[in-house]
């Protein structure tokens, strides 16, 4: 079982930034491919992130592409979402998520895919 934790959301201005960070539970955190979604109200869940169990493969939506950076550190069970020139359309719920697997270069975007979610943590952007 891994338990994850996110913190860091809040209110910015648009430009501004924020970092996220999810802390997870147990010592096999550099098993774990992890992942960032976000859902915004009246929206589907949204895949923003992910990276590979040794954090040396990353994947990006589009949407998020040269603003957002993904990194964990497996020494401190985190992984963390940098997000930096927002905009009013990143406003969400964002979330992270922990898929299990024994290859330290997988990663995956698909939201089924993860076996943990934290609770979420939210990002509110003003213009």
């Amino acid at each position: 079982q891994v338990q994850l934790v996110e913190s860091g959301g809040g209110l910015v201005q648009a430009g501004g930034s924020l970092r996220l960070a999810c802390a997870a539970s147990g010592r096999t955190f550099s098993r774990y491919a992890m992942g960032w979604f976000r859902q915004a109200p009246g929206k589907e869940r949204e895949f923003v992130a992910a990276i590979s169990g040794s954090g040396g493969d990353t994947y990006y939506a589009d949407s998020v592409k040269g603003r957002f950076t993904i990194s964990r550190d497996n020494a401190k069970n985190t992984a963390y979402l940098q997000m930096n020139s927002l905009k009013p359309d990143d406003t969400a719920l964002y979330h992270c998520a922990a898929d299990h697997s024994w290859s330290s270069y997988y990663y995956t975007t698909a939201a089924y895919e993860y076996d943990y979610w934290g609770q979420g943590t939210q990002v509110t952007v003003s213009s």
